[in-house]
């Protein structure tokens, strides 16, 4: 069992020791979170943030605006948090309401404070494997896959979706480890076959326990992404884990699997984007 609260505490631990001395060096790491809109899904995640800020001493603050926000408001304050020395990273929490275009929003944040790691520089430097910023959520999982104590070099890996959030970069971080990647999508021909061959199944689909038994190659290992409803309305992944959990050679629980992890990804990546601002100004 891959526990995300295990590695994400342990992860944690080390991120306050490190902020501790990067405050002390006379830069305390700055977060700022824009919430717009009553997206109750979306409040949990930021309470969860700013408790984390919390937790490991961060400076953080949270800017929550009314769903009827304009694009020019919400820009004027990206551009202030940008040019807040404060602040090392912004995080723009989706999604915003249909009236607000995501692309503009998150082009408009500095590069260099874009925690989430979705704006289309970072996304090339993941692309050419020189990154300073990965992508919370796949972040998160090369820490489980570490975890299980397997390799990824030389490994058949298999993703099944491809999303910008976590898809596509996922692919390209088992890539850059060696890994043999394959990615999967809606249009994908005998899914089954493919992911069978999977030494490291990664799935990201977002369709209740759509991973069964027969589609996973017994000993493999299965990270699920997925945060959904079943028929009862219970909370569960896009992963069967009652039929999975026997074969797999390790596997994430949902809840308590990469959820825990993506948030100390983030801490991670505003810590990297404080130490960056504090070298500038040696």
């Amino acid at each position: 069992m891959l526990s995300g609260k295990l590695v994400s505490a342990r992860v944690k631990e080390e991120l306050k020791t490190e902020a501790a001395q990067l405050t002390a060096a006379g830069t305390q790491p700055g977060l700022a979170v824009v919430i717009v809109g009553d997206d109750p899904a979306s409040k949990v995640y930021v309470a969860n943030k700013e408790k984390a800020c919390a937790e490991l001493n961060f400076y953080s603050e949270k800017h929550a605006l009314p769903a009827d926000t304009t694009e020019a408001e919400l820009l004027q304050l990206i551009d202030h948090l940008n040019h807040d020395p404060k602040i090392h990273g912004i995080l723009v929490q989706l999604p915003l309401p249909p009236h607000l275009d995501d692309k503009i929003i998150i082009n408009h944040i500095l590069p260099e404070k874009d925690v989430d790691a979705f704006h289309p520089v970072n996304v090339g430097k993941i692309m050419i494997g020189d990154f300073d910023f990965v992508p919370c959520t796949p972040a998160g999982i090369m820490e489980l896959i570490k975890e299980s104590g397997v390799t990824v070099t030389g490994k058949e890996c298999v993703v099944i979706g491809r999303s910008n959030i976590v898809g596509k970069p996922m692919s390209m971080l088992l890539l850059h480890q060696n890994g043999t990647v394959t990615i999967c999508h809606s249009k994908t021909q005998n899914l089954k076959e493919v992911t069978r061959r999977a030494d490291i199944l990664v799935a990201a689909v977002g369709i209740p326990k759509f991973v069964t038994a027969d589609m996973v190659k017994p000993g493999a290992v299965v990270i699920d992404v997925g945060m959904d409803r079943d028929e009862n309305g219970k909370l569960c992944g896009d992963v069967d884990f009652a039929g999975v959990e026997p074969i797999a050679g390790a596997i994430t629980p949902v809840p308590g699997g990469v959820g825990p992890m993506t948030i100390a990804m983030l801490m991670r990546n505003t810590l990297t984007a404080a130490k960056r601002a504090h070298q500038k100004q040696i």
